[in-house]
């Protein structure tokens, strides 16, 4: 265990809470906190994974695999699509996250566990987080947020503790991909998945293929967009996307950006 100040602060507060469950996704901050939790609480900790239509496969397997490393119990949890957020509407993260947490907190009371913790961190409050409120209505605790440590914190010190997530790009459900207000359907998840995978496995690690029903709009990473001047990978990646099921392949020349069907709800 490192003795920075800032990790010593979170696992005297994740020890206050006894006996937690983590809700895990395998991402930088889940896999950051169920360390700290595993470090603090030893075997008073169990991650639980969220299996449904709108998380990517790959991510999944990533998240149990992480689990198994870590030396932490998980436990899936499936989750079917709820009729509220089959249009896509603009609370839809409060919509979801409230359903799967109290599912959650069923599993929390009926095995004894104290606390269900999260991984918001500091940084998470700087976006359109509509699913903050329904983890504070269900008293999930957001131990990154309480001891005020940013993504930049977290990075560095999953680093420092050897977590080869230190520098794994962000991600975030499949229901982001789509624009807010539209009825999607399951095959919409299962194109986006599979031309995001594409998309990563030739080189871009941090992409978004946003899905305007036959229209795919690509977002790369400001830097990796001259990558895409080469004629040849673009009629690769054109050909391989209109296999998934898309019709016309667009690229977004401002490049990847959190949570950019966002912009339209900070404008309204």
């Amino acid at each position: 265990m490192i003795s920075d100040e800032k990790y010593l602060k979170l696992i005297n507060y994740l020890k206050d809470l006894k006996k937690v469950l983590v809700a895990f996704s395998g991402g930088v901050d889940s896999t950051f906190l169920l360390k700290a939790a595993k470090d603090a609480l030893k075997d008073k900790v169990k991650a639980v994974i969220i299996v449904s239509p709108y998380m990517a496969k790959w991510e999944i397997k990533d998240a149990r695999e992480l689990a198994d490393e870590l030396n932490v119990d998980c436990e899936i949890i499936r989750i079917p699509i709820i009729d509220t957020i089959k249009r896509n509407p603009k609370n839809r993260c409060y919509l979801c996250k409230k359903f799967i947490f109290s599912k959650i907190r069923e599993i929390a009371k009926n095995q004894g566990y104290d606390y269900i913790v999260d991984g918001t961190n500091f940084d998470d409050t700087n976006d359109y987080r509509p699913g903050i409120k329904a983890l504070k209505e269900l008293n999930i605790k957001s131990p990154l947020f309480e001891v005020n440590l940013t993504k930049e914190d977290v990075r560095i010190l999953s680093k420092k503790l050897g977590l080869k997530t230190w520098n794994k790009p962000s991600y975030a459900c499949l229901l982001t991909r789509l624009p807010y207000g539209e009825e999607f359907k399951i095959e919409d998840f299962e194109k986006i998945e599979k031309a995001e995978k594409y998309m990563m496995d030739i080189g871009f690690k941090a992409v978004r293929v946003r899905c305007h029903k036959n229209l795919a709009r690509i977002e790369v990473n400001r830097e990796d967009r001259k990558k895409l001047f080469d004629e040849k990978l673009l009629d690769k990646i054109v050909k391989e996307l209109k296999e998934y099921g898309f019709q016309y392949i667009t690229l977004d020349m401002e490049g990847y950006r959190v949570g950019s069907f966002n912009q339209m709800i900070s404008s309204e």
